[in-house]
């Protein structure tokens, strides 16, 4: 269901719809807009094993949505898209996931193939966003232009102030985006989302890197981001990167139900999974 704005609120707090189609807003200085599109079709999907060097793609990438948060007079510009999501994939290149042996001919293309899990096949990623300067560009669509610079993100001690982001406040935008997702031969799913709330003192977002492998593992990949409206000057953003991760053996042994059935929202169930790693950043514009 799409989400549906209260115009009363949008008008209160200064949004502007975008206009020429496009879903999302101006507002304080920030273009703010999410793309939904279809699945690449096999040509694209082609292209992009070439570009990343790779014959594995999750089964359906979303390679035209993308999520875009753009500063208009700073040029700062934040957003999340599936293939730097892939190249990170690429990158990590972790061991494959042990599959049950019963479980594995699910990954056959034909019954006589071999199996042979030699790469990562659940597609976890590193990725947190991307983000760029983009110092003389008027708009937030297209590309970085020459003068583009990659923002740097600094560790520090500063946290994102939860409290103040669960008290009630009008939500003027809110939109979810699917970047990838697998169901792994049945066999659990993977799946990469980024959604974002706007709201009058400022706009948070949640990026998701969400795997289970029935039976094996679970693990989950969280980025959040928040900025507060502050007039006439360069926002500041928090960046909190937390990594979870768990296996269904030590589930068990910490008496919790094993039954895949009983772990299909991360929401709910992400304290089960304990921490293995957490940071916070600010960015830095130089």
């Amino acid at each position: 269901m799409e989400w549906e704005s209260d115009e009363r609120e949008l008008k209160a707090a200064g949004a502007q719809p975008l206009g020429d189609g496009r879903v999302g807003f101006l507002i304080r200085g920030w273009e703010i807009e999410s793309r939904k599109r279809s699945i690449l079709n096999s040509s694209l999907l082609q292209q992009w094993e070439e570009k990343l060097q790779t014959s594995h793609l999750p089964e359906m990438v979303f390679g035209e949505s993308s999520l875009v948060l753009k500063h208009v007079s700073s040029g700062i510009k934040i957003h999340f898209n599936a293939f730097d999501a892939l190249c990170g994939w690429k990158q990590e290149a972790l061991p494959p996931v042990e599959v049950p042996a019963a479980a594995k001919w699910k990954f056959r293309s034909k019954p006589t193939d071999q199996v042979i899990l030699d790469y990562d096949y659940t597609f976890t990623t590193p990725y947190s966003g991307s983000a760029v300067v983009e110092k003389n560009s008027k708009s937030g669509r297209g590309a970085a232009d020459e003068s583009s610079c990659i923002a740097h993100w600094e560790d520090c001690k500063e946290e994102l102030d939860m409290v103040a982001l669960a008290s009630k406040e009008p939500i003027l935008f809110y939109d979810e985006v699917i970047l990838y997702e697998d169901e792994l031969a049945d066999n659990g799913v993977s799946l990469l989302t980024v959604k974002v709330r706007v709201m009058p003192s400022g706009w948070f977002l949640l990026l998701r890197f969400w795997l289970r492998v029935d039976g094996v593992l679970m693990r989950l990949r969280d980025t959040r981001m928040h900025c507060t409206f502050r007039e006439n000057e360069e926002p500041i953003i928090l960046r909190e990167s937390c990594w979870r991760e768990i296996t269904f053996k030590a589930l068990s042994s910490k008496g919790y139900p094993t039954d895949s059935a009983a772990y299909s929202d991360p929401g709910i169930i992400s304290e089960r999974l304990p921490i293995v790693k957490r940071k916070t950043q600010k960015l830095i514009i130089s």
